[in-house]
């Protein structure tokens, strides 16, 4: 008898210990670990000399290849108003811009597929958690899908309302409903790739979120110089040319997550999947960052409606000048998307160094590229616009109101990187209840402002909303710390 319970005994404890080297054979294949910077950041107690430079560095390392992928968007915005610009009448810009945003509604509006995924994925990336990291993308992807063919079935709705809410002359908005009717059928593809992204931002694959978004943009780019200018079929071709790329981009992100996942991602149960706690956070969280999208959309759609009472010429300058800030905020994300990553890490790691160290320095240099941005438009912004647009009106219309695009980037940097922050921690109720705050200020200091001085009041309310999302998130910022760090999910 105490023979056979030594051998049980024995058998029991070389069971246990294949099963702790298989745990650790599995994370240590998981795909974010090789190329990467490593989830927290060593002790460096003994080195505190070191830990500054430790830290900006693996920021930067994070952060530079995010911020080159950003770029290209408003590249490709650029390329478009450019496109538009040169077509025969303000019409065409106006409409790209109203079409614009209401994509910015439609496919933004749905941005939570790629800021949830982001914070869910890297707090599991702190905790070492491999099944977790599966089950999150493969969650983001069904509900993506789901809700792309839902906006294929009710397009002909979301555009007519849309479209009517936004405003414009007839001209504007003939030609902005041919742009949506073609661009509208890349819903499943451009929110699929926000669960992609969103993925592999948070497991820091910065070099392969990179590869992606470069392939997207430069296949928008040049499909669109193909579809206008080749094919003739003007607005229409710009939309049906993002819609091409959206669907190139997604096969391509398909087939990275096939490959990360022969790399050692262990295989995913149902049970998993189906998880009821996981379902529902994943529902809060997304809800969150839905009602926050929408309050941010809110803003820019009410200060288009407000310029688009003002004129054709005021439309479409303000929609010039918003593409400063579009190529200023594409800039800044990429200090935000970095603080996504590192801040989730180390709330799921439950390291609160690593959490403030990744506050400090993002913000840091996220100051320095603000501070650039304003520079650079201060600067060389009236070349720009000329670049931008031949037609004389609208550009004199854009050189009046210039210095408040370049006063903007100074006044979003605080909200755009706290926004980095909230995310990663997943403490997205007080990001929703921030932005709602904001946008209140904002609607009241539009109301207060463009009446008395036009257009400059209008953009003087913009920077005012901007400014508030800073605050409003900077108040909550001890007490988003403490929960993370503590362990309290979200």
């Amino acid at each position: 008898m105490e023979a056979n319970g030594l051998t049980r005994a024995a058998l029991s404890a070389a069971r246990g210990t294949l099963r702790r080297r298989r745990a650790v054979t599995t994370m240590s294949r998981l795909p974010s670990t090789r190329p990467e910077p490593h989830l927290t950041a060593p002790d460096d107690s003994s080195q505190p000399a070191a830990l500054p430079t430790h830290w900006h560095r693996r920021v930067l390392t994070l952060a530079f290849p995010i911020v080159l992928a950003n770029l290209t968007q408003p590249i490709l915005g650029a390329v478009d108003t450019a496109v538009a610009g040169h077509l025969d009448g303000p019409q065409y810009l106006g409409g790209v811009a109203l079409g614009g945003l209401v994509f910015s509604f439609v496919f933004w509006g749905f941005g939570f597929l790629r800021m949830g995924t982001t914070g869910l994925v890297a707090q599991a990336f702190g905790a070492r958690d491999a099944a977790a990291l599966r089950a999150h993308v493969l969650r983001a992807l069904m509900l993506a899908l789901a809700i792309g063919v839902a906006v294929l079935v009710l397009q002909v709705p979301i555009i007519r309302y849309a479209l009517g809410a936004l405003g414009g002359s007839a001209a504007v908005q003939q030609t902005a409903s041919a742009y949506c009717h073609a661009r509208i059928w890349a819903a499943p593809f451009a929110l699929g790739n926000y669960a992609v992204l969103g993925y592999l931002l948070g497991c820091q694959r910065v070099r392969l979120a990179l590869a992606t978004q470069v392939l997207i943009n430069a296949v928008n780019i040049v499909a669109v110089l193909l579809f206008v200018y080749r094919f003739g079929w003007g607005i229409a071709g710009m939309g049906a040319a993002t819609a091409f790329a959206d669907f190139c981009g997604f096969a391509f992100g398909l087939a990275l997550l096939w490959r990360l996942g022969e790399r050692g991602l262990p295989p995913l149960a149902i049970r998993s999947l189906i998880d009821a706690r996981a379902i529902q956070r994943l529902i809060a969280i997304n809800r969150d960052i839905f009602v926050r999208t929408l309050c941010l959309l809110a803003s820019f759609g009410w200060f288009a409606h407000v310029g688009a009472r003002q004129g054709d010429t005021i439309l479409a300058a303000n929609a010039l000048l918003l593409n400063f800030q579009t190529f200023m905020a594409f800039g800044l994300d990429g200090f935000a998307h970095a603080a996504e990553a590192l801040v989730g890490a180390a709330a799921g790691a439950r390291d609160r160094h690593a959490f403030r160290q990744a506050v400090k320095v993002t913000m840091l240099w996220s100051a320095i590229g603000a501070a650039g941005f304003s520079v650079v438009y201060w600067l060389g912004g009236e070349w720009i616009i000329g670049r931008l647009t031949d037609q004389a009106a609208v550009r004199a219309a854009a050189l009046r109101y210039l210095p408040w695009a370049a006063i903007l980037p100074l006044a979003s940097v605080a909200g755009f990187q706290f926004d980095g922050v909230f995310i990663g921690a997943t403490r997205t109720r007080e990001l929703m209840q921030a932005m709602a705050a904001s946008l209140a200020v904002f609607l009241l200091a539009a109301w207060a402002f463009a009446g008395a001085f036009g257009n400059h009041g209008l953009w003087l309310a913009l920077t005012v909303f901007m400014i508030a999302r800073g605050v409003t998130l900077l108040v909550q910022l001890p007490s988003v710390e403490r929960a993370s760090c503590a362990g309290e999910s979200r």
